[in-house]
């Protein structure tokens, strides 16, 4: 048999088909090969009778790394797609189906030595056996006798190792090795879920996605409108006909919250996939899916490829967020990969927000996704109510500190009645610069364009691009002068802030910071719902998904710093992003509140956010992208050239963009808008950045795609890297 190998180096000289001669392999086997002068790792995608190469030159395949297919032919038709649509190396795609740690068998199944008793005897004949003064001896057997099966390395511990090895030199035990499941958050308290009655509005939501098994919905409904319980009624009538479920959410902050209540509703049929479990855990949590163990695959962005057959159900919940669009090599849209997968099984997918992105709304109102609303709050509770503060106005009158006056006697007053704020800063660190008042040099990432971020708890500089972290400058290594000013002030100092206007009080922090280890953002998360904190302070890491019944005031600090971004998208995230963290307040019974900062108070996108008026911000931004041909009524490519040596990048984009040139020429009325420049960010992790922007008409799409990758394909260079990127996320 001829068996199609595609090898696991992501190189784009090597990206094609490679035949091998083999018996009894399954298509999706992951199998060690020769290639070249060494041995590597390789994907079988395919099988046949015979090769168009001469058989005779064919190198057998050496042995499988598995004793199963890895990669479904599903999952394998997936990526087929995935690298035509977006521009990728098969090796780079097939990788992103299996947990990094297999390949290289840097990970495998747990096994450890479990002992029980080797005799149906009493205890007291066991016993009698024994010596009297053998107390470790017995009191092991007795511990066996009342518990059963034990692990050796727990009754290694209590009762030391010579007594268990004694017992077994008897035959009174034996030993055998057993499967360990290493399982994420175990500790994580949950209980039975109550069967709760559904309100009107989310037993409609639930019967308009049930009545139509392979339909697109886009559910719309404000914050705290119940949408979790709606997901997880679908879940429950999907999986109640034997079909399995994925569930997505867009950060790793959100699936404590969500494994919580998945778990205390199905139990141990749920799996969770993220990148922040070990890789023990990821590894069996992956297994359980592909072994058909678990039913229902929670997670982040990856979750989208849990190796689940029968799917019946795909959910998104905050279906707008960019973190579901991978700015990174491979480069994908997890809402596009999950309509590819929902339509493989003929399964329903479910998009919820209470901000839609504006090209999924457009696509609800052109009727190419069915339209869902929850208009209220589950518990008949008003939105919160929005004050904006004119940050202008604070400092004409003297206040020059981050914290307005009303914010300053709302936090007083929530502190007061006992209950809990949240305070929202999308910028993490002491604060984002550090320069010389007398020289104006301004302390720089030395790989990256970008200016260095200053962290007290530390005591350090970083870069919050490539993470590189450096010493803080005692004096200026420009003109040696002590004399440094801070820029724009970050989460951390705003928590030091705090605890300095109020000691009393337990003060929380939410950020990339704090959450560096695995189970950090549950601990957070979980000691500000016991009320172990009345603040919490945070990033973009706070801003959704999340429900706290104590906290009536929200805080938004530089509410418009997302605002002026150059990028057609950040009036839409900036209004997602008010919207999301102000819906935190006033989920129960209590009113809340929401302070508002921001140095442009009239701009119609925070006024719209004030009142919570998502269809009048749909309706005015709509009106400005079709105006200006933007998405969705456009196709953004965005061919970014990355190296290290600048000529050869300038170089070869030159190359490149005299042949786009040609090709606008031949397509005059498709090409809406193209240029070449440097990127906004010029230089990251020592490489140099270079940028193609391309506007195409949509209906040109089909014809034009192929032809560009094409381009980017053709003229090489050694040492420059060439990626496209579709309807980009972030333009720097």
């Amino acid at each position: 048999m001829i068996y199609s190998v595609i090898v696991d180096l992501s190189a784009s000289e090597v990206d094609r088909i490679y035949d091998y001669k083999g018996e009894g392999y399954a298509v999706g086997t992951r199998v060690l090969v020769s290639f070249g002068k060494r041995q590597t790792e390789g994907y079988i995608i395919g099988e046949k009778q015979t090769s168009d190469c001469d058989e005779s030159k064919l190198k057998q395949i050496i042995r499988p790394l598995e004793d199963f297919p890895a990669i479904s032919q599903q999952l394998l038709q997936l990526g087929s797609y995935m690298r035509s649509e977006y521009h990728l190396r098969w090796a780079d795609v097939l990788r992103l189906f299996i947990p990094a740690e297999m390949r290289g068998s840097r990970v495998r199944a747990l096994s450890k030595q479990q002992i029980c008793l080797a005799t149906d005897d009493s205890l007291d004949i066991i016993l009698n056996s024994l010596k009297p003064n053998a107390t470790m001896q017995r009191d092991l057997v007795t511990f066996l006798y009342l518990n059963g099966a034990t692990l050796a390395e727990t009754l290694n511990k209590e009762f030391g190792a010579s007594a268990l090895k004694a017992l077994k030199d008897k035959g009174i035990v034996s030993s055998q090795q057993i499967v360990i499941r290493r399982t994420p958050y175990k500790d994580l308290a949950v209980g039975k879920a109550d069967k709760k009655q559904l309100l009107p509005a989310q037993q409609h939501a639930v019967d308009t996605v049930l009545s139509n098994r392979q339909g697109r919905f886009l559910l719309h409904g404000v914050t705290g409108s119940g949408k979790t319980e709606v997901y997880l009624t679908v879940i429950e009538r999907i999986v109640q006909q034997g079909k399995t479920c994925i569930m997505l959410v867009p950060e790793i902050s959100l699936t404590p919250n969500m494994l919580r209540q998945l778990r205390e509703r199905f139990g141990d049929t749920v799996a969770l996939l993220h990148s922040g479990l070990s890789v023990g855990e990821r590894y069996d949590e992956w297994l359980r899916l592909k072994n058909g163990e678990a039913q229902i695959a929670v997670g982040a962005r990856s979750a989208v490829f849990a190796p689940l057959e029968n799917i019946g159900a795909i959910i998104i919940d905050e279906e707008h967020d960019s973190s579901y669009i991978s700015d990174f090599n491979p480069r994908y849209n997890t809402l596009d990969v999950a309509d590819y997968r929902a339509k493989q099984n003929g399964a329903l997918l479910l998009l919820g927000s209470a901000t839609p992105s504006l090209g999924s709304y457009y696509m609800a109102q052109k009727g190419q996704l069915q339209l869902i609303e929850m208009p209220e709050r589950i518990n008949k509770q008003p939105l919160p109510k929005v004050e904006i503060v004119d940050m202008s106005w604070e400092t004409r009158r003297g206040n020059r500190s981050i914290f307005s006056s009303l914010l300053k006697q709302r936090l007083a007053e929530t502190i007061q009645a006992g209950n809990q704020a949240m305070l929202f800063l999308n910028r993490r660190g002491y604060s984002s610069f550090l320069m010389c008042t007398k020289c104006g040099y301004v302390a720089k990432c030395t790989d990256c364009d970008v200016s260095l971020t200053v962290h007290r708890d530390d005591n350090m500089l970083k870069c919050h691009y490539c993470g590189k972290r450096f010493y803080m400058l005692d004096q200026c290594p420009n003109c040696k002068q002590r004399s440094f000013r801070q820029g724009k002030i970050g989460t951390q100092q705003i928590e030091q802030l705090l605890k300095e206007m109020f000691p009393d009080v337990k003060v929380l922090r939410m950020d990339a910071d704090t959450t560096q280890t695995k189970e950090s953002h549950g601990k957070i998360l979980e000691a500000f719902r016991n009320g172990e904190a009345q603040i919490l302070v945070g990033t973009q890491m706070i801003a959704k998904g999340h429900d706290f019944p104590k906290v009536t005031l929200v805080g938004i600090l530089d509410g418009d710093q997302s605002l002026h971004h150059s990028d057609y998208l950040a009036t839409e995230r900036t209004f997602q992003l008010i919207t999301q963290v102000a819906g935190r307040s006033g989920r129960d019974k209590d009113v809340g509140t929401v302070v508002l900062q921001t140095y442009t108070p009239t701009h119609y996108c925070l006024q719209l956010a004030a009142r919570q008026d998502y269809v009048g911000f749909y309706r005015k931004e709509i009106n400005l992208r079709e105006a200006a041909s933007f998405p969705p009524f456009s196709e953004i490519l965005r061919i970014l050239y990355t190296g290290e040596k600048e000529k050869d990048c300038i170089d070869l984009l030159t190359e490149q963009y005299a042949e786009l040139t040609d090709l606008k020429g031949k397509y005059p009325a498709a090409f809406l808008y193209m240029d070449k420049m440097r990127c906004p960010l010029k230089r990251a992790e020592n490489k140099f950045r270079f940028q193609i922007l391309i506007k195409l008409q949509k209906d040109s799409l089909k014809q034009l795609i192929p032809q560009i990758y094409a381009v980017c394909d053709g003229k090489k260079r050694s040492g420059v890297q060439v990626s496209v990127e579709r309807n980009p996320q972030n333009l720097s």
